[in-house]
């Protein structure tokens, strides 16, 4: 498969509403991801660009100074560097609301300390970043956007958020019963307890009691809007005609090899690239022999990129003299 023309690749995903960009760090995810945002900016389509990646250089390549808020960039493109950190704490202050609605007030101390050390946990930062993506996700038709672009962090991490929305719909499924198991145990207590249902001690002494059955069912209640979130964006990362999957890579071993497992793992999960971009090519009309080297191996390796990627379009970036940096520039490198 010959290697596509770049204005293609704005063609092809011009009716994708989601692209994730993803890929080896260090091959241009970002300035790759910025690009098709300002593109697209520049056509009047109204976009979202979302940063995941913890190194927070989107707003290097965009020349802004972004958060974790919708940064304003242009009339047509918006910005957000979601911050783990802030995410989170975030996180786990409406855990603590949850918890706090139906526990007892006098093991609040412990539940503090026990949620405080849960931040550090395996598994805790990236469930935090996947409900705030999913958000993104759920909610950027609804905010009037026609493409929501996320920069993502290193492929391990992309692919582990790919596929973690029915993890954890599984998982809170898995909550939710639990929930019911003890709301059946509630209602025997109850029954039980009945003739003692308008004593105030016995009430307050009751764990089952009416009011502590109405807090458990808010805390179900939110169990029930998270397994819809993850329901919801699973259905959007799984639908072709709505999300795009755009890995990128350099000609170079490391990152061929990379983007094969990476696409493996994709297509084992039913979810299929949509295009690969080839970054920081060289000429092969140079005079010094030494980036001429370089250019004659690039040749050799797309070569063999070709015959392993024989069912993506593949779309060249030729390495360019100084960095691109803001709309204009990101928007030309897309125009040629």
């Amino acid at each position: 498969m010959a290697l596509h023309p770049l204005h293609g690749l704005v063609e092809q995903l011009e009716t994708q509403p989601i692209i994730f960009i993803g890929g080896k760090g260090g091959v241009g995810k970002t300035t790759t991801a910025a690009a098709l945002a300002s593109y697209y900016a520049s056509q009047q389509q109204k976009t979202l660009i979302v940063s995941t990646d913890p190194a927070h250089s989107l707003g290097d390549v965009l020349n802004v100074r972004l958060n974790n808020e919708t940064t304003v960039i242009s009339p047509y493109l918006d910005a957000i560097e979601l911050n783990p950190e802030v995410i989170v704490d975030e996180h786990f202050a409406q855990v603590e609301r949850t918890i706090k609605a139906y526990a007892n007030p006098d093991m609040m101390p412990k539940i503090r300390e026990h949620l405080r050390l849960s931040k550090s946990a395996p598994g805790a930062q990236e469930a935090a970043m996947l409900e705030s993506m999913c958000h993104h996700l759920v909610e950027a038709a609804d905010a009037g956007y026609e493409h929501i672009i996320f920069d993502t962090a290193p492929t391990g991490h992309t692919l582990r958020l790919l596929v973690l929305p029915e993890m954890m719909g599984a998982w809170t499924d898995g909550l939710l019963a639990q929930q019911r198991r003890q709301a059946k145990l509630r209602s025997v207590a109850t029954h039980l307890d009945s003739h003692n249902q308008k004593n105030d001690k016995n009430d307050v002494a009751n764990p089952f009691a009416a009011k502590k059955s109405d807090r458990w069912e808010q805390a179900v209640s939110v169990l029930e809007k998270r397994k819809q979130l993850f329901r919801q964006a699973g259905l959007l990362l799984h639908d072709r005609t709505q999300t795009a999957i755009v890995l990128v890579m350099t000609a170079d071993v490391l990152p061929l090899a990379e983007t094969k497992r990476a696409i493996e793992q994709l297509e084992d999960s039913k979810l299929m690239p949509a295009a690969i971009v080839i970054n920081q090519l060289i000429s092969t009309a140079q005079s010094d022999e030494f980036w001429r080297r370089r250019a004659e191996r690039q040749q050799h390796l797309l070569h063999d990129i070709e015959q392993s990627f024989t069912k993506y379009p593949l779309y060249p970036i030729y390495l360019q003299q100084t960095d691109v940096r803001g709309t204009d520039a990101l928007s030309a490198l897309l125009s040629v």
